[in-house]
């Protein structure tokens, strides 16, 4: 199979401006997903779709592709899905090539790596399904027990049979990550979106899953990666 591995990063994030360039461990962010998709050995192309100058120059020093800017599909409403099927079809033409697989990598998946681009692509590769979509089991913050609160504080629980078991007695959720998205190339032109027909997910460990939005987010993400450069059993 041809793969192409997409790495949307547009210019215009508001939570975090500049996130996607912002230093992170002392790079700026997008270089990790970018390192993660080289030492992968999986694709044939790693293209950054950006609209963005200042990130298509880091984005190549760092090894990817960018070949052309992104020319839709930029603002804050469109599906992230639109955007890699607008950078498909570009370099499609661009390259005068055809994909049969393409992965979404997000750039602010910092702590995705190499590892688990593989396991994800290995469970893709002996499946027979056309889209999968990274996923990390809900652990300490139970979804079972959710709910919302009145203006009064009275809370309407989400699942009240629920509500009243143990923990060990519920079945595991899991919850969607932008880390590593997997959909046979036609089929995704077809669907227009990575949730497609059939679509499975691929679990992988909640730390590597952790996707930046805001600052909150990314204070998290600091310490988990000092964790892990302190070692494995620091990071449990």
């Amino acid at each position: 199979m041809s793969k192409i591995a997409i790495i949307p990063a547009r210019g215009g994030s508001k939570r975090i401006p500049r996130k996607n360039i912002t230093p992170f461990r002392g790079r700026p962010m997008i270089s990790w997903t970018i390192e993660a998709a080289l030492e992968s050995g999986i694709f044939d192309r790693i293209l950054v779709s950006t609209d963005d100058e200042e990130i298509a120059d880091c984005a190549r020093l760092e090894g990817a592709e960018v070949p052309f800017l992104r020319n839709t599909h930029a603002d804050d409403n469109s599906p992230v899905s639109e955007a890699i099927i607008t950078a498909l079809c570009q370099a499609g033409e661009h390259y005068g090539e055809t994909f049969d697989t393409v992965v979404q990598l997000m750039p602010n998946c910092p702590l995705r790596g190499a590892t688990e681009i593989r396991e994800a692509w290995e469970q893709y590769r002996q499946g027979s399904h056309s889209f999968q979509i990274s996923a990390f089991e809900f652990g300490w913050m139970n979804p079972w027990w959710a709910g919302r609160l009145n203006a009064d504080f009275q809370p309407d629980w989400l699942f009240p049979e629920e509500r009243m078991r143990r923990s060990q007695d519920l079945d595991r959720l899991y919850c969607p990550t932008g880390a590593i998205w997997i959909a046979d190339a036609a089929a995704l032109l077809e669907a227009r979106t990575f949730y497609g027909p059939g679509h499975v997910l691929c679990p992988m460990h909640w730390q590597a899953a952790v996707d930046i939005d805001d600052y909150n987010d990314f204070d998290m993400a600091e310490v988990l990666a000092e964790l892990s450069v302190r070692g494995p059993r620091a990071a449990r």
